[in-house]
């Protein structure tokens, strides 16, 4: 089903108080039986603020399309992962739609004002323990296609991704896989050669389940 731009701009500019939930294949599953928190495991209470920037803009076609980075590989703990632009809130920042701007900005080169970008709300917002931070996706729409450079120390490639792969019924692709000795069980977004997965996938899978709701 492809999403035209249009559309995406009139359903998302009219968020429901109570966000749908995305498709439960995509949270992952401990294969060994055991618990999430371990001794290590930091408190929720106790995590970072951070936002990313969930950007809506127009392709040529006029498809919607969600702007996606493909992390360089630094040997942290996302790295060579597909997220959206974003990182932890800074002092400086008015506040966390300002720390997604400023991310997007120093990411992909996003210049907000020439983009006609435009905030729509936030989603549901999700922890991340391994780095302990609690993060605030920013919903923005893009009154045009921006012109975007990767940052070359944080990522390898934008991926401008149509909205239509994350609607409900759209491909998910089950993985077994080990990370970090932890036998996991999960489900993907398979976009432009990339595997779209955990957080990220998820906030997509709430974005898909907004417009086809």
């Amino acid at each position: 089903m492809i999403v035209r731009y249009a559309d995406a701009v009139d359903r998302l500019m009219r968020l429901p108080p109570v966000l749908p939930p995305p498709p439960d294949e995509l949270m992952p599953v401990r294969l060994d039986g055991l618990g999430w928190r371990g001794p290590e495991t930091p408190d929720e209470a106790d995590a970072r603020p951070a936002a990313v920037l969930v950007l809506i803009v127009p392709g040529d076609d006029g498809e919607a399309l969600v702007v996606l980075t493909e992390r360089a590989r630094r040997g942290g703990h996302h790295s060579g992962e597909v997220s959206f632009p974003g990182g932890k809130a800074e002092p400086d920042d008015a506040d966390i739609v300002a720390t997604a701007l400023r991310e997007a900005a120093e990411e992909v080169g996003l210049d907000a004002v020439a983009a006609g970008v435009r905030i729509v709300g936030v989603l549901e917002r999700f922890w991340i323990p391994v780095s302990s931070f609690k993060v605030t996706p920013v919903l923005a729409i893009a009154d045009r296609r921006p012109v975007l450079v990767p940052a070359p120390d944080e990522v390898a490639r934008i991926v401008e991704a149509p909205l239509r792969h994350f609607v409900p019924g759209a491909p998910i692709r089950i993985v077994d896989r080990t990370i970090r000795s932890i036998p996991l069980r999960y489900g993907t977004y398979p976009v432009d050669g990339l595997a779209i997965w955990g957080a990220t996938a998820r906030v997509l899978g709430q974005l898909g389940a907004l417009l086809a709701d």
